[in-house]
């Protein structure tokens, strides 16, 4: 899975993806710091299923802290976008061209104010930060639009003329974009289009394709960033009236990652999406960061129940996607041959099976699949069960 951060530049979006990783990205504010995109791991918060069944879990991949489940996904940070990417400005063809695998974006957008379009750096509160979301929505749109049209004189007389599906057609030029056949049959029906001759598509017609498209391809979460700011709470408040279709989260990349690196360095104790922190005893703060840590707690945690980059993810990957995460486990061995109890997690996509279950863990599981059994209840469960988020699943297989 994977999931990627877009916006303007200087808006947060380096900021907010090494607070997701802790990676060792540049951040600076001034356009284009981002070049090459980066790529890390961050992490969904899971509540672990250990407690329940009376053992300590050992993550093969990921962590477990106090019962919260950290499953890694994939993240990709592009280098800003900027008004006219799809043509090309400002590197925004290649840029765009990185996002292509994305399952879901999360848009990180400077709710302050204080650059303007292009990312540059204007006074705070005189730049409308709706301005941005509508640009990169339009953006993306205008991409799949230039995708779309290129063949489509081309798709349409095959279509017409030889009786090719236009769906097959349009499913294949997208399949890079996480596109299918059922996802185009679906627009095509909802739009009213015409799948038997698409000659007769307008312009408008495709333009409004290219929309639907991009939406069930490419959801996005807004992280209403630098929250914290005087300025951000009237902007935030407009956003969401404006797009009340929208996700949007207030969060400050700043603040977590300085509580994520005061937490590494053994100064507080503070879990990734908490509502507040601890200072260790002992732990040797200087008045600055003691200043710095009260500011975040006064004017982020108490003020928007956390920093929001932790529930930006895990909306994205939860609330957007609609995965589940589910534990393979026995009934009566929940440990691996190395000994790890519980060591896997695995994110499913919306209504996966117990038999996706079985050929996501293996091929031969999945081949060879007799039956699954649901661990908490010890009953069993056919092919067609529906998996449940925090599911515990046994696959019993003949390989």
């Amino acid at each position: 899975m994977l999931v990627g951060i877009v916006g303007k530049p200087s808006s947060g979006k380096s900021t907010f993806f090494k607070a997701s990783t802790l990676a060792e990205v540049e951040i600076a504010s001034y356009p284009f710091t981002t070049i090459k995109p980066n790529r890390g791991a961050a992490y969904v918060r899971v509540s672990c299923v250990d407690r329940e069944l009376n053992v300590k879990c050992n993550p093969r991949e990921g962590f477990c802290i106090s019962g919260n489940r950290f499953v890694p996904v994939e993240f990709l940070d592009v280098a800003g976008l900027v008004p006219g990417a799809h043509q090309g400005k400002g590197l925004g063809n290649q840029f765009l061209d990185d996002l292509r695998q994305a399952n879901a974006l999360v848009h990180v957008v400077d709710a302050s104010g204080s650059t303007d379009e292009n990312g540059k750096p204007v006074d705070a509160g005189s730049h409308n930060p709706s301005d941005d979301v509508r640009f990169l929505e339009t953006e993306l749109d205008l991409w799949y639009l230039a995708i779309l049209k290129k063949p489509w004189e081309k798709f349409a007389k095959q279509t017409y003329m030889e009786r090719h599906k236009v769906e097959d057609a349009i499913a294949d030029q997208f399949s890079g974009l996480n596109a299918n056949t059922e996802i185009v049959k679906s627009i095509i029906a909802g739009l009213g289009l015409n799948p038997e001759n698409p000659l007769k598509w307008s312009e408008r017609d495709l333009q409004n394709f290219a929309v639907e498209l991009r939406r069930a391809t490419k959801q996005i979460i807004i992280a209403a960033n630098k929250a914290d700011l005087d300025t951000a709470a009237a902007n935030i408040k407009k956003m969401q009236e404006e797009f009340k279709g929208h996700m949007i989260v207030p969060c400050s990349a700043e603040s977590e990652l300085a509580l994520r690196e005061a937490a590494r360095e053994n100064l507080i104790e503070y879990i990734p999406g908490d509502s507040s922190f601890t200072i260790k005893e002992g732990g040797k703060l200087s008045p600055k960061q003691r200043k710095a840590l009260e500011f975040i707690d006064e004017n982020v945690l108490k003020k928007h129940g956390n920093t929001g980059v932790q529930d930006c993810l895990n909306k994205a990957v939860f609330d957007l996607l609609k995965c589940v995460a589910v534990f393979p486990g026995g009934v009566n061995k929940l440990a691996d041959q190395h000994g790890r109890v519980l060591p896997d997690c695995i994110l499913m996509p919306e209504n996966s099976t117990a038999v996706d279950f079985a050929f996501r863990l293996h091929t031969d599981l999945g081949e060879g699949f007799i039956r699954a059994i649901d661990v908490r209840t010890r009953k069993t469960v056919g092919r067609d069960y529906a998996l449940k988020n925090r599911d515990v699943v046994e696959i019993i297989s003949r390989k």
